[in-house]
C-alpha cells in the first residue's frame, strides 16, 4: 500500500520524542498498519508488530509476553519499537499497557509504541480511563480525491464513483468492477461489520443493523427521519435503537447520521439525519450500477456527486474544532454547514449545469450570516478544486 506523507510525518515526529503512546484510530483498510511498519526504516530501529483481530484468543498475558519480546529486540541504545494492532479487542487492555507503559518509563526503557484501532468508541474508554495523559491520537482518515489521484492517478469522475480505498484502486475500472464489488463486499464491509461491530458490540437486532448501513448508503446525501427509516426497514424498533446504531457504523467509518444545525442543541439532536457514506465506494457498491450506469443517470450522480463533497467533508473535519451540518426550513435548504467556533460556512453542491434558485442559501444568509457562502460545481468552484483544498483554508 502506498504511504501517506502527510500523516507518516506527525507521527515520525512524535514518536521520535517517546513523551506518549501514539494512537493511530481510523477505519478498516485506510493504511494504518503500512504507515506504522514503514516507520521501521524511518526510525532505523527493530520493530515488533502484533494483532489482537482474532479478538477471542489474545488476553492480558499474551499482551505481556509479547510486550517483553518487544524489549529483548530493542537495540544496543534500548530504543524499539512496538506495534499492536487492534488491541481493543483484548479485555481490560488499558490497564495492562499502562502497567507496562509505566514500567518502561521507569526503567528508561526506550520502547516506542503504536495502537492501531479501528473501533473508536471501543478504543476511547480504555484511554481516557486508564491511559490518561499517556496516549496522543492521530486520526487517519478515508483516503482524499489528492491522494488517490497522486498514487493511483484516478480521474475526478473515477473517484467520485470508486471513492478512497487503497486496497482495490488497480482494479477501480469498469473492466474489473465484479472484482471490485467482491472486494468492497466482503473484505470491507462485511469484514468490519462482523468483527468491529457485531462481535465487539452489544447489537440486539443484527438483521437491522446490517438493514440500515444497506438503505443508508442508498440514501446518502438524503434526509431521513427514524421514523420513515423503520417503515422503509419494515422493524417494529424504535428510533432509539436505530440512532444507536447509526452511531456504530459512524464509528466503524461507513455511515454517519448529519445534523441538522439550528442554534440550540436540543433542537439539533432531534432533527432528522442527513445520511451521508464516510467513501462513496459504499455508496456506489451498494447501488450495483455500473460505472457508466451511474454516469448516465443524472439524478443518481448528482447524488454520487453530493455525498463525495460530504465524504471529504466528514474526513477533513476529524481532528478539528471544526463541526458539520445541513439546514433545512420548510422547503429551503442548505447541503452543509461548516461551524468552528461561532463562525459559519454554508455549502451548496450543484452537479448539473440545470439553473437552479439557491433560495434556501439566501434564506440561510439572512438568518444567520455566515462568513462565506460556497457554490461548488457548476458556477461555482469547481469539484476538483474543492475536494483538493484544505478545509482550513475556507476559514482563513
Amino acid at each position: 500500500m502506498k504511504q501517506r506523507p502527510i500523516f507518516q510525518e506527525l507521527l515520525k515526529r512524535s514518536l521520535e520524542a517517546r513523551k506518549f503512546i501514539q494512537v493511530l484510530l481510523g477505519p478498516r483498510q485506510v493504511g494504518k498498519t503500512t504507515m506504522a511498519l514503514h516507520l521501521e526504516q524511518h526510525l532505523k530501529i527493530p520493530s515488533f508488530y502484533i494483532s489482537a483481530d482474532t479478538a477471542t484468543l489474545e488476553d492480558i498475558p499474551w499482551l505481556q509476553t509479547q510486550w517483553e519480546i518487544a524489549r529483548k529486540k530493542t537495540n544496543e541504545e534500548g530504543a524499539g519499537l512496538l506495534i499492536i494492532d487492534e488491541v481493543q479487542k483484548i479485555p481490560k487492555w488499558s490497564s495492562a499497557v499502562k502497567k507496562l507503559w509505566d514500567e518502561d518509563t521507569k526503567n528508561k526503557i526506550n520502547l516506542k509504541v503504536i495502537i492501531l484501532g479501528s473501533s473508536p468508541w471501543l478504543m476511547q474508554k480504555g484511554l481516557t480511563e486508564s491511559l490518561a495523559g499517556r496516549f496522543e491520537t492521530l486520526p487517519i482518515t478515508h483516503w482524499s480525491y489528492s491522494e488517490m489521484h497522486t498514487f493511483f492517478n484516478f480521474t475526478l469522475d473515477q473517484f467520485i464513483y470508486f471513492g478512497g480505498y487503497p486496497g482495490p484502486a488497480s482494479f477501480a475500472n469498469p473492466e474489473d468492477l465484479s472484482r471490485w464489488l467482491n472486494y468492497i463486499d466482503d473484505s470491507l464491509i462485511e469484514t468490519t461489520i462482523s468483527r468491529d461491530i457485531l462481535l465487539m458490540t452489544q447489537v440486539n437486532k443484527p438483521i437491522l443493523l446490517r438493514r440500515l448501513f444497506q438503505l443508508g448508503c442508498l440514501s446518502s446525501s438524503q434526509i431521513l427521519s427514524y421514523q420513515k427509516m423503520l417503515g422503509q426497514l419494515q422493524d417494529a424498533g424504535n428510533t432509539t435503537t436505530l440512532a444507536h446504531y447509526l452511531e456504530l457504523l459512524a464509528g466503524a467509518g461507513l455511515l454517519k447520521g448529519i445534523d441538522k444545525f439550528a442554534n440550540h442543541k436540543a433542537r439539533t439532536k432531534a432533527s432528522s439525519p442527513k445520511l451521508q457514506v464516510f467513501n462513496t465506494a459504499l455508496f456506489s457498491a451498494q447501488s450495483k450500477k455500473t460505472f457508466e450506469e451511474a454516469k448516465e443517470d443524472k439524478e443518481f450522480w448528482g447524488r454520487l456527486v453530493e455525498s463525495a463533497i460530504g465524504a471529504y467533508l466528514i474526513n477533513a473535519i476529524r481532528g478539528t474544532q471544526i463541526e458539520l451540518y445541513y439546514w433545512r426550513e420548510k422547503n429551503k435548504e442548505v447541503d452543509f454547514i461548516l461551524k468552528k467556533g461561532s463562525v459559519l460556512i454554508a455549502i451548496e453542491v450543484k452537479s448539473s449545469e440545470r439553473r437552479e434558485k439557491l433560495s434556501g442559501m439566501d434564506a440561510f444568509n439572512k438568518m444567520y450570516q455566515p462568513k462565506k457562502s460556497l457554490l461548488v460545481g457548476y458556477h461555482g468552484i469547481k469539484i476538483e478544486e474543492f475536494l483538493s483544498t484544505p478545509i482550513e483554508h475556507w476559514f482563513s
